[in-house]
């Protein structure tokens, strides 16, 4: 197979090399594009207001390029400006935390994969909880097993969201299909002061969540699941659309 892989901790992510040698180990071929810099929190985000700067990746191993910009600027670009090839899949990670819940909207590393899909690439956006003890080469094997079980059978281009847990519920790893749950955090903005006066906010914070019940994607990995989660760019409320229509059509 064709990989296309990306992530949002940057081109010297652990993450990203770990699963980038696992694929060329299973015979697949791998093009990298990737963020100079770490990217986390980015979303979606497309630099439309500035120049982004760009090089080709340097190492004999692998095909690639490097941009200063977010991680949809690293794909969209790439698809766009500097390639003309078909991929089978692209892999955005392996993510050095979860990406949960309501955390989604805001993950660099998702935003990486909802590009792909865009682009009518089957995408899968990968985490790892932080502290785990799973080795990122651990869960490059399984990201790739599960990639290549789901190509074999699903003919529709799809947008998935895999998390792995702090540590496996067993000796093995056990996959679950999840919904999103809901997630915020305490006291996520602090203002401070530094020694010149200047007076800021820093984001962060401690996670609650909301819902975290279970089918939730928050519910496995604290189970020590794999969770799986379906994604999709369509945000329309269908339900209000009806129901909208009743008023102004009625």
């Amino acid at each position: 197979m064709k990989i296309l892989l990306t992530n949002d901790d940057g081109i010297h992510g652990a993450g990203l090399w770990s699963i980038a040698n696992a694929l060329k180990a299973h015979g697949h071929s791998v093009t990298i594009t990737a963020p100079m810099y770490q990217q986390s929190g980015m979303a979606h985000a497309l630099s439309v207001l500035r120049e982004v700067e760009y090089k080709r990746l340097d190492n004999p191993d692998f095909e690639g390029w490097i941009f200063d910009g977010t991680p949809t600027d690293c794909v969209k670009i790439y698809l766009e400006a500097l390639s003309t090839e078909k991929f089978d899949a692209l892999i955005s990670g392996i993510n050095d935390g979860a990406n949960l819940a309501t955390d989604v909207s805001y993950s660099g590393t998702v935003g990486a994969a909802l590009e792909g899909f865009l682009h009518n690439i089957p995408s899968i956006a990968v985490s790892r909880e932080s502290k785990s003890n799973i080795p990122f080469e651990t869960a490059a094997e399984l990201t790739i097993y599960y990639l290549e079980k789901v190509l074999a059978v699903q003919n529709e281009i799809f947008l998935h969201n895999v998390n792995f847990p702090k540590k496996f519920r067993t000796n093995k790893a056990e996959l679950l299909l999840t919904r999103l749950g809901k997630r915020d955090y305490l006291n996520a903005f602090k203002s401070r002061t530094d020694d010149e006066g200047r007076t800021y906010f820093k984001i962060g914070g401690t996670a609650c969540d909301i819902d975290d019940s279970e089918g939730t994607d928050i519910h496995a990995v604290n189970q020590g699941f794999v969770s799986v989660t379906p994604l999709n760019s369509d945000f329309a409320d269908y339900y209000s659309l009806v129901e909208l229509r009743k008023i102004f059509q009625g």
